[in-house]
């Protein structure tokens, strides 16, 4: 009998550890062990859960029909009340037999591409992209194409752009704005050319809209299926209340689309993790149901941020960065620092660079490799402005060194 090559399947070997989370791990680890690292890395909201929100949860805790089993698809009263928010939000009209609530939009994602894609199929997916999508395509048996953007274009893929890489094998395009890592937002104009696209060919999409209500300046959000309302038999929404409602740990998403699709999803969900927390779940209900209040708080804030970050950065030779309309990044390029000398080390990528500046200047940053770009940096400004201030402080001091 001929023993097997590896211990792990094929499929999980594959997988990358989630850079993000890698970088954001680190940093607290340093932290742990005493040592000053501001943390650039994780893209969560600074802020606390609103009160309002964890009331409901920590009155849910003593209701005893919380502490059983519910149906694996979502509590109907979520359900029913994400269908409402999808409304009054995007103007997306669907009913709750339309939406699966699920662990987090990470498992709402991998629940759509498991849906829809079978081995052979390709998912367009414009980069630089958020380090989940290609994995999660991947892990569901599909292929992903890569278009690449960047600065120039404001880190936005046209539609040409698209139909060059679309293939008799294309079955998906994934779709972000505003997105995560760069912060771009397309244009309503750019949102219907696109769903307009994709209508024409055939083309499923799956578009993220976690960062719906993350917009600042002119910016809009823009809802694909509201915008071409024949796409919506082909379109799967992710969302979730993590970025909106500063809830990242409570592990609440969904995703909305055709009936067939969520049930197929939800099927899939029943074998997987059954219900999401049912603790979760109502402080989720009273997060759509409530008042975007405190939303418009935290939002003041991150765009008060992202007009401190960028500044700070492009004030850096050797660096350059786009301003970015939504979700609460910076995506800066260091292509113009990449092969100079900073105390001793030359780094050749930003991956090497990333590594130099958590040593030398103690500020954790994630590099573009992760996101399908070398050349660039991500850094998340949902943190303090004095930590942006003393993290890009010290990170210009050490990249002014380069020679």
């Amino acid at each position: 009998m001929t023993a097997p090559t590896s211990r792990l399947s094929r499929r999980i070997g594959a997988i990358s550890e989630s850079a993000t989370l890698a970088v954001d791990a680190k940093a607290k680890a340093l932290v742990a062990a005493g040592r000053p690292v501001i943390g650039f890395g994780a893209g969560e909201p600074d802020f606390p859960t609103p009160d309002y929100i964890v009331e409901a949860a920590r009155n849910a805790c003593g209701e005893a029909r919380w502490h059983r089993y519910t149906p694996a698809g979502g509590l109907p009263a979520l359900k029913e009340a994400i269908a409402e928010k999808t409304l009054r939000d995007s103007g997306w009209q669907i009913g709750a037999d339309q939406v699966l609530v699920t662990n987090g939009g990470k498992q709402a994602l991998y629940n759509a591409f498991a849906a829809l894609l079978d081995p052979g199929d390709e998912a367009i997916l414009p980069a630089p992209y958020w380090t989940t999508y290609p994995e999660s395509i991947a892990l569901a048996g599909g292929t992903p194409v890569i278009v690449q953007t960047d600065e120039t274009t404001g880190y936005r893929a046209s539609v040409e752009q698209l139909e060059a890489a679309r293939t008799d094998k294309t079955k998906m395009l994934v779709f972000v704005s505003p997105s995560n890592p760069t912060g771009a937002v397309y244009s309503p104009a750019e949102v219907e050319a696109i769903g307009r696209w994709a209508l024409e060919h055939g083309l499923w999409v799956v578009t993220d809209e976690i960062y719906e209500h993350l917009v600042y300046g002119d910016a809009q959000f823009s809802s694909m299926p509201v915008l071409v309302p024949d796409l919506s038999d082909q379109c799967v929404v992710v969302n979730g209340v993590a970025k909106t409602y500063a809830m990242t740990g409570w592990r609440v998403g969904w995703m909305a689309g055709p009936k067939d699709i969520v049930k197929a999803a939800t099927n899939l969900q029943s074998h997987a993790t059954s219900n999401v927390a049912n603790v979760s779940q109502v402080a989720a209900l009273a997060a759509v149901s409530g008042s975007l209040d405190a939303v418009e708080e935290m939002k003041v804030a991150f765009d008060r941020r992202r007009l401190l970050i960028v500044d700070m950065l492009d004030a850096i030779p050797g660096v350059q960065c786009p301003m970015p309309e939504g979700a609460f990044y910076a995506y800066p390029s260091v292509k113009g620092v990449l092969g100079k000398t900073i105390r001793g080390t030359t780094p050749q990528t930003s991956t090497e660079l990333a590594a130099l500046i958590l040593d030398e200047a103690e500020v954790a940053v994630v590099p573009g490799e992760a996101f399908g770009t070398p050349g660039y940096l991500r850094l998340s400004y949902a943190t303090s402005d004095a930590n942006i201030t003393e993290g890009i402080t010290r990170l210009a001091a050490l990249l002014g060194e380069a020679t």
